[in-house]
């Protein structure tokens, strides 16, 4: 049965769709089976992975609002073990289209229970806030992965997310827990990098992933080229970093 885990941090810009995207496709290389959810709007994850947004036939949209199955919205990619359940524009309007649902929330969950025999792990992308669509995948995520960069704004982010995951936990899934925060952009030369390292480090004791994601240029390149990180160029530090960490939740879960 698939580990469905969520990548989030309300705040753009951290490198979540990053991570989802090398993640996922790292621990495919590795030998597992993988599915991606983007349910952003902007499809970056989507683009990410060489898939063409306009052609594929259903998106996560439909699979949330219209109730096509989820096995039915997988596209295949040409990475190993890597599928993907893309995402468009259309998804914009979906906030305002699941107010007036029943058991709103539980959409995403009710739809990838039907799915989850199929991998090994689920990675939902979420959107950079903390409406509706991230309430769904919080609701159907046994785990979240939080990407932060380590910057002074990102503690008080920090803080607004366990919120919210408070929230979910008393209302809607009182299992979800922290898979782990990932410290992105790192630069170690930096004073502010370390402070900031060690204020995270006492927020989550032990949830805070050994492998660290370096600046890169590699790293913002490969998308424009619908390629994850050990694809593009394998031999770069942002490859071996995300290796690294796909190594790390591997262990993790066995």
């Amino acid at each position: 049965m698939g580990k469905v885990i969520a990548v989030t941090n309300q705040k753009g810009g951290v490198g979540k769709t990053t991570t989802a995207v090398n993640t996922a496709a790292g621990i495919g290389k590795l030998g597992k089976r993988v599915l991606i959810v983007d349910i952003d709007p902007q499809g970056n994850a989507t683009s990410g992975v060489g898939v063409d947004k306009r052609a594929a036939r259903y998106s996560s949209y439909n699979v949330i609002i219209d109730d096509v199955k989820a096995k039915d919205a997988v596209v295949k990619t040409k990475f190993d073990g890597l599928d993907i359940i893309p995402s468009g524009m259309e998804l914009a309007a979906a906030e305002i289209e699941l107010v007036d649902m029943e058991r709103r929330e539980s959409k995403l969950k009710n739809a990838l229970a039907l799915v989850k025999a199929d991998y090994d792990f689920i990675f939902i992308d979420c959107p950079p806030s903390l409406g509706l669509i991230t309430t769904n995948a919080f609701c159907a995520a046994d785990t979240l992965l939080v990407p932060i960069q380590p910057e002074y704004y990102a503690l008080e982010g920090l803080s607004q997310l366990m919120g919210t995951v408070r929230k979910v936990k008393r209302r809607y899934n009182q299992y979800l827990d922290i898979e782990g925060v990932l410290l992105t952009m790192y630069d170690g030369r930096l004073n502010l990098t370390q402070q900031v390292v060690e204020e995270v480090k006492k927020f989550f004791p032990r949830k805070v992933f050994s492998a660290v994601i370096p600046r890169g240029v590699r790293l913002s390149e490969a998308p424009s080229f619908g390629q994850p990180i050990m694809y593009f160029d394998k031999s770069c530090k942002g490859s071996s970093a995300y290796m690294e960490l796909c190594q790390e939740i591997i262990k993790n879960n066995q």
